[in-house]
């Protein structure tokens, strides 16, 4: 742990005290506060709120700590918040190592810590539900919130105002790179508390940025900063696979010495780069170019993050995340486009979005001036070429025939690029709603509701015919509460409710009480044997309350529709019919009827989960039904782009089926399929759930990690025997799920290493289908009676009987597993024996 804070804590309340021990404090750590710093710690302590909108690189971070010191010093509560759960994650081990394990907790939705600290970290979503449910009795003092330009985010912002709105006696340090005009917002804020609010902007970047407008092609201009002493670079793009496609690119040009190159392999050399999108990062990083994107595992972010700040990597292709706080350091930012796709349509960058980006440009303490770098259109780099090509011969210049912007460019140049440097961000706006969850919790909290109601419409930020609105809305939820009989009206016109709301209410996975309510529908009565497909039914249920992975969706879709399509072409269906009974066919929906049915009684009862959407859908049910591992998934739906989507999906699934089943609803098979589950999550990447699970003793944690290494790989797969079972199953069972289709050069390309070629899959299996015209793939064909194992020391012997329609059970799959080999690859590796007949 670093110099302690705590040792320094003054005895007395007195401000000066507590700015000299802070100040005392940073210069032991070989800092010396920039002027705004210090302006922002003398307010601070002073009991006046801040708003501090400067430049990234200008120590908001610094500040946060003294913020939460001088609470500390005055025996005072503070709450620091961010947009993101992995900024949420990081500040509190930050605050941690700063002021101990005891005195820091966390709250960010699943998962909680220590929440009765002195110090707590959340998303602003958790800050805001503790307001409305406690108002002004709320145990907050202080609250520091950082990235606060997200209080115009059209669906979150509601989250950032809440708190202003509703806590009047906290002190509020805002902060953000930018803010634009805040003197309307520091106004409301003083009206709301009393205290007065110092607004700090306009402060100059200790490392300056310097702005060029390129029309060389983009290699040409990467080469040009590469020779200049520009490095590390981070190009950013607007989707995931311009990114990659141009990491892919400058693999021609000479980005890394081979010094630098020999240094990098000796660096990962250890790392276990499992899946495909891994080894084509692995060939990138040895040329020393990175990636990086939301839509990658988190191991390998953390790598290309961990090998950036070691100055091995000097090109980095990104999307825009590098806006929320990511911690790459770079000297030059190089947007390939000033426009990007909002989810509803292609539009430019606001002042805000372009200085977000451009302002990681330049290291504090490394560089002594940033750089920040537009390439040109293609169409404008190519017609530049063509003109200095033509040189200063006229005839040529008229010969030229420039190359025209394509269809549906959304326009700009050099003179959007100049407007968006020297704009200001745009004004914050207001993006206030209201809910359900949020009215319930105003009502929870006892007092006069419809006041404290009042007071939430009609005292915000919004315009005043947006403010009727929200009134309207209010009171349309609040008669659907009433006829619900949650909430009723004493004599006296009080409003109170009927139910007890539980302490976390629509802070933590909000339809878990409607998924205990569906267990208890589809649970065998006593003594009743559970149905062949419980398992997964209970998977189907929590799985319809998680939030919907749209990559995986759409590819199940466009899967769903081309088997249909092929099916209706067969049957001679017409073109026309053909696309209107296509639009039907979705992504599968297990449960569909029954969990609709379900959520619509519950609704009547319950009617805030209407806040909430439920999707039945099929990601952990159908990876396990087709017996497929992580990678086989991401590459039969071609979700190389989305690993990490993926996999924080599967988390998530592990993580609410561990806290959300009940005991006595899981059964042997249940119980199978969450171990493999947690098994195959922790073996492509355990970082997940290294952090939800080290949460709980953070001093151990940052006393392992005193020094930062490379990510590690996980335990041994075979370690948990449970899950290993499972993954073996599933092995043997996607053989005989091919088998039954007849796709043996599936088979062989899953099975040749053992010598099982498609040929040899297709002899073995002749005489099989010449006795029986089908095999089962059923839930008894895959049930563990129709598996024989033996579980040797170092190796084990498998077989798998086949379910053949007469019951003869005396065909099968005999197999070996090495458990050392298994070990090593991460997944049950098997060697096919023989294929045959007992």
């Amino acid at each position: 742990m670093v110099d302690s804070l705590l040792d320094r804590v003054p005895n007395a309340d007195d401000p000066d005290a507590v700015y000299a021990a802070f100040v005392d404090w940073t210069s032991g750590q070989g800092i010396s506060l920039y002027p705004a710093q210090d302006e922002a710690l003398i307010e601070i302590v002073s009991g006046d709120n801040v708003i501090l909108s400067t430049p990234t690189g200008t120590g908001k971070s610094l500040v946060a700590v003294g913020a939460h010191f001088a609470a500390l010093a005055a025996g005072k509560r503070s709450f620091y918040t961010a947009p993101i759960k992995a900024l949420v994650s990081e500040k509190f081990f930050a605050l941690v190592e700063v002021f101990g394990a005891e005195n820091v907790g966390m709250v960010t939705g699943d998962s909680s810590v220590n929440a009765d600290a002195p110090i707590i970290c959340c998303t602003a979503e958790i800050l805001a539900n503790l307001a409305l449910r406690h108002g002004a009795d709320a145990a907050v003092d202080q609250v520091v919130m950082d990235e606060f330009h997200f209080y115009a985010d059209p669906d979150r912002g509601w989250a950032w105002q809440v708190p202003l709105l509703t806590l009047p006696r906290v002190q509020f340090i805002l902060m953000s790179a930018t803010l634009g005009d805040v003197d309307w917002l520091a106004n409301d804020l003083s009206e709301r508390n009393g205290h007065h609010t110092s607004v700090i902007v306009g402060v100059d970047r200790p490392v300056p940025l310097h702005y060029y407008y390129a029309t060389t092609p983009v290699h040409e201009t990467v080469e040009d900063l590469l020779k200049t002493g520009q490095a590390p670079i981070y190009i950013v793009h607007f989707s995931q696979l311009a990114a990659l496609e141009r990491a892919q690119a400058l693999t021609s040009v000479n980005v890394a010495t081979r010094e630098q190159r020999d240094e990098i392999a000796a660096q990962i050399g250890g790392f276990r780069f499992t899946t495909g999108f891994g080894r084509t990062l692995s060939r990138l990083l040895r040329a020393g170019i990175g990636v990086h994107h939301a839509g990658m595992l988190p191991k390998y972010r953390r790598l290309v993050e961990q090998l950036a700040q070691r100055g091995l990597l000097r090109v980095i292709c990104g999307t825009d995340t590098l806006g929320v706080g990511i911690n790459v350091p770079i000297r030059t930012v190089l947007l390939t486009a000033l426009t990007k796709f909002d989810g509803t349509k292609m539009r430019q960058l606001s002042a805000r979005e372009f200085h977000q980006v451009a302002g990681r440009a330049g290291r504090a303490g490394f560089d002594t001036a940033g750089t920040v770098v537009v390439q040109a259109p293609e169409h404008e780099t190519e017609n530049a070429r063509l003109l200095a090509k033509a040189g200063d011969d006229p005839k040529k210049i008229k010969r030229i025939v420039k190359k025209r912007a394509p269809d549906g460019f959304i326009s700009w140049g050099e003179p959007s690029f100049n407007r968006l440097v020297a704009a200001e961000p745009e004004k914050l706006s207001s993006s206030m709603r209201m809910t359900h969850s949020m009215l319930l919790n105003i009502i929870g909290r006892g007092g006069d509701a419809f006041a404290e109601a009042r007071e939430l419409i009609e005292n915000n930020h919004e315009s005043r015919p947006r403010q009727l609105e929200l009134a309207r809305q209010a009171l349309a939820i609040y008669r659907t509460l009433r006829t619900a009989e949650i909430v009723q009206q004493s004599a006296d016109g009080q409003i109170f409710l009927t139910v007890d709301l539980q302490p976390n209410f629509a802070l933590n996975q909000p339809l878990s009480p409607f998924a205990l309510a569906v267990f208890d529908l589809i649970q065998p009565a006593d003594g009743a044997e559970a149905s062949p497909s419980y398992a997964l039914d209970i998977i189907s249920v929590l799985e319809a309350t998680l939030d919907d992975p749209r990559p995986v969706l759409s590819a199940q879709q466009f899967l769903a529709r081309g088997e249909a399509v092929a099916a209706m072409k067969a049957e001679g269906i017409e073109y026309d019919q053909r696309m209107e009974l296509l639009e039907q066919v979705t992504h599968p929906k297990p449960l569909e009827e029954l969990l609709d049915a379900a959520f619509s009684t519950y609704r009547a009862s319950q009617p805030w989960v209407g806040d909430f959407e439920l999707s039945p859908k099929s990601v952990v049910r159908d990876m396990y039904e087709r017996a497929m591992t992580f990678n086989d998934y991401i590459g039969f739906y071609k979700l190389n782009r989305s690993e990490g989507l993926v996999l924080r999906y599967l988390s998530d699934a592990y993580r609410a089926a561990r806290q959300t089943i009940p005991d006595e609803a899981k059964t042997e098979e249940l119980l199978d399929l969450i171990e493999w589950l947690g098994e195959l999550v922790r073996q492509v990447d355990s970082s997940l759930l290294d952090e939800w699970e080290e949460l709980t003793n953070p001093a151990a944690v940052l006393e392992a990690a005193a020094a930062p290494v490379l990510p590690h790989a996980p335990h041994g797969v075979t370690t948990n025997q449970r899950a290993f079972r499972t993954l073996v199953r599933n092995e043997l069972f996607r053989r005989v799920q091919l088998a039954a289709l007849e796709k043996y050069e599936e088979l062989g390309e899953l099975d040749e290493a053992s010598g099982f070629t498609a040929e040899v899959w297709a002899d073995a299996m002749d005489p099989y289908f010449a006795e029986y015209d089908s095999l089962g793939t059923d839930a008894d064909a895959r049930s563990s009676g129709m598996l024989i194992l033996d579980e040797g020391a170092a190796v084990w012997t498998v077989r798998q009987i086949f379910a053949d329609p007469a019951g003869d059970h005396d065909w099968g799959i005999s197999a070996t597993v090495d458990l050392a080999e298994s070990n090593d690859a991460g997944v049950a590796v098997l060697r096919l024996t023989a294929v045959n007949r007992l």
